[in-house]
């Protein structure tokens, strides 16, 4: 179980609802997966007309939507967007997204605070989409979010945890604040690896959308989520630079 807003969800793991091969594929990724979260790009809805469709595959699901606000990139823009999202949706939750490298995909961090401000000023629970910048980070809880989404690497990329230094400050420094790790992720070791670190959830899609089985990959990633998770709660061994037998020779039988 993992709570977020003072709700609690039966998964770890959050799938992203893009780029399937079709909705049918797109129930069966979900139901293998356990995913306690649906994402979904309100601008994609909207454009697209789709949005009482998806909200009744949603609802089918029985999983808790989180609209997001991709594309945008400018406060103004993420705000605007996640007005449309509640009204959409019925859900003040919302993953904020505003983007300020066109290559990276990476957060714009004036702009990300700013929105994030505004749209907890009235009422949201909000999901900043971030780096592992520590100054960020605060400054994002200082704005009213009590999640924090850093990525682990660029949207898409499958590179992982491409700043395990970072992410590792990031979880020690604010120890009481939920965070995903979002985006990057491109195989199930990835996400165990960031559940080891500490870390309460992870968020996907390409890497379970475009797998050639996409049900069978995301039930890898919960697979691995639950390992990861266990592993940390466990209290793994710190690696170690000389060897240590496993065997004590207390009590060991020598011959003459």
């Amino acid at each position: 179980m993992v709570t977020f807003y003072g709700s609690e969800l039966p998964s770890r793991l959050m799938l992203g609802t893009a780029q399937y091969p079709s909705p049918k594929v797109l129930a069966e990724a979900f139901r293998r997966s356990g995913a306690g979260i649906a994402t979904v790009s309100v601008r994609r809805e909207a454009a697209g007309g789709e949005g009482g469709a998806f909200w009744d595959l949603v609802r089918e699901l029985g999983v808790r939507l989180l609209p997001n606000t991709a594309g945008c990139h400018t406060a103004r823009e993420a705000v605007t967007t996640a007005r449309m999202a509640r009204e959409l949706f019925g859900t003040d939750w919302i993953k904020l997204e505003v983007i300020g490298h066109a290559d990276t995909l990476q957060p714009d961090p004036w702009g990300l605070v700013e929105a994030a401000r505004i749209l907890s000023d009235d009422g949201f629970k909000v999901f900043p989409y971030t780096t592992e910048d520590l100054v960020l980070a605060e400054r994002l809880i200082e704005a009213g979010c009590e999640v924090l989404m850093p990525w682990g690497a660029p949207i898409g990329t499958g590179l992982g945890l491409a700043n395990r230094y970072g992410l590792r400050s990031l979880r020690a420094q604010f120890p009481q604040v939920p965070m995903v790790v979002d985006a990057g992720l491109g195989r199930p070791s990835q996400a165990a690896e960031a559940m080891e670190m500490g870390f309460d959830a992870v968020l996907l899609n390409t890497a379970v959308a475009k797998a050639d089985d996409p049900a069978a990959m995301a039930e890898g990633f919960a697979r691995a989520v639950e390992a990861g998770r266990l592993g940390y709660e466990a209290g793994a061994m710190e690696p170690r630079d000389m060897a240590a037998p496993s065997t004590p020779l207390i009590g060991k039988a020598f011959l003459a």
